[in-house]
């Protein structure tokens, strides 16, 4: 039995101050510069959407986004590790895309490292197009920094 198929009782819960030393370890596995606390409590304080995808107990993804005029900016959408693969980013953007449209936003806009092509086509299959480039946006290691390629749906036609 595939681990998708041990987790359909799936649900999406609001993250919380007291969630996140659940979601903490997630962050730090999966991404070389993680979020820290401060950047989750901060997010949390500013009123931002902050969802957690949660089965059994644990914590499959989240996303936090922010609320514009007429669109919605993605900061954040993250699978842990073991439930990569499977069809649970969909999921989040599928969420999020609903309560984008729900909040009256026209538009989703991201932005994802230019070396993670696996994430990118992730997007691009979930409809979001390249539209730009922002040079040095993400810390690296060193004194050089990454290029964020931009990326945006539409949500109303």
């Amino acid at each position: 039995m595939s681990a998708l198929a041990d987790f359909t009782e799936a649900h999406f819960e609001p993250i919380t101050v007291e969630s996140l030393p659940a979601i903490l370890p997630i962050e730090q596995d999966v991404y070389t510069h993680p979020w820290t606390a401060g950047n989750f409590a901060d997010s949390l304080r500013a009123g931002y959407q902050a969802q957690q995808l949660v089965a059994r107990g644990r914590v499959i993804g989240y996303f936090v986004a922010m609320k514009g005029v007429d669109e919605v900016h993605l900061l954040n959408l993250t699978v842990a590790a073991e439930f990569q693969r499977q069809g649970w980013a969909q999921v989040l953007l599928d969420a999020l895309a609903l309560w984008s449209r729900g909040q009256g936003a026209l538009w989703l806009w991201l932005e994802v490292r230019a070396s993670n092509e696996r994430a990118q086509q992730v997007y691009q299959a979930h409809g979001y197009r390249r539209v730009g480039l922002r040079k040095r946006y993400y810390p690296s290691f060193g004194p050089e920094r990454e290029d964020a390629i931009v990326m945006s749906l539409r949500l109303w036609s």
